[in-house]
């Protein structure tokens, strides 16, 4: 029996109820299909894709066709589960006009809501999306997106001061609309007080036990993508190296006759055979 999509009315009884949900990063048919067998609620195509998927060193290579390509993937592999389209870089930023347009395209590939990352600069952006009819996940702390502005991908809100600021813009990023907010890469203690403050759902990704709901890549915790491991990941298998045994003796089997073996082979009729020589 497929498991029930959650909906965003579900998702807000979550936070009031002080109940728990999941949501791992996956870009393809397979994982997602994968992920709708599971208990998991939420899938985020994320353009982290860039990095796990293109081999970048970041997310800004990634455009939004590249996620409107992953959007529909992913949706094909999980009609059960609820999808977040992310908003890559330059979709958003210059107008509201382009940020509902861009948007509404990630709707109509798939996504149940579309994922925008940054703070006040970009509420505006954001009321205007929602003021279109399409929900917006929020997305404070480490935004990928801009993180050379900061030196990199590095801990955010530190001081009282950088603190202060994302408490601000979690409330002002409420009061546009976003149904959800995404913590990433914050103090623990921050990630609790941003979710007590707010009446929406808030989303760890390094953002301490205090959230509602946590967000890992399933590359990550599988083990597969393995050029850089976030603190806050946890890798429950290897299957990176256990793919790379399974190569190995694929090619060692194969170079030593051992495969093909007969139950992999085709055969043909002994007298038809004879016709041939």
């Amino acid at each position: 029996m497929s498991k029930k999509k959650i909906t965003i009315p579900e998702l807000l009884e979550r936070k009031s109820s002080d109940q728990k949900f999941t949501m791992l990063t996956v870009y393809d048919y397979p994982m997602a299909s994968m992920v709708d067998r599971s208990e998991i609620e939420l899938i985020l195509v994320g353009d982290s894709l860039g990095m796990v998927i293109q081999g970048h060193d970041g997310t800004i290579p990634v455009n939004i066709e590249d996620m409107l390509y992953h959007v529909k993937l992913v949706r094909r592999g999980a009609p059960n589960t609820f999808v977040v389209g992310d908003m890559p870089f330059l979709s958003y930023q210059v107008s509201k006009e382009e940020a509902i347009r861009n948007a509404g395209m990630l709707l109509k590939a798939g996504a149940d809501c579309v994922k925008m990352e940054g703070g006040l600069k970009i509420v505006d952006k954001v009321q205007a999306v929602v003021d279109a009819g399409i929900p917006v996940m929020a997305h404070i702390g480490l935004t990928p997106q801009t993180a050379g502005m900061v030196g990199g991908f590095k801990v955010q809100g530190k001081s009282t001061a950088a603190a202060e600021k994302l408490v601000q813009e979690a409330l002002a990023l409420e009061e546009a609309g976003a149904f959800s907010m995404v913590l990433e890469c914050i103090p623990a203690q921050l990630g609790k007080l941003i979710h007590e403050k707010l009446t929406i759902p808030t989303i760890g990704c390094g953002g301490g036990p205090d959230t509602t709901g946590q967000n890992l890549n399933a590359y990550d915790i599988l083990g597969i993508f393995d050029k850089f491991v976030p603190k806050f990941v946890e890798q429950y298998a290897q299957m990176g190296k256990q793919m790379v045994e399974v190569f190995n003796t694929w090619s060692k089997q194969t170079n030593s006759g051992e495969f093909p073996a007969p139950k992999h082979c085709f055969t043909m009729n002994e007298e038809d055979l004879k016709r041939l020589y």
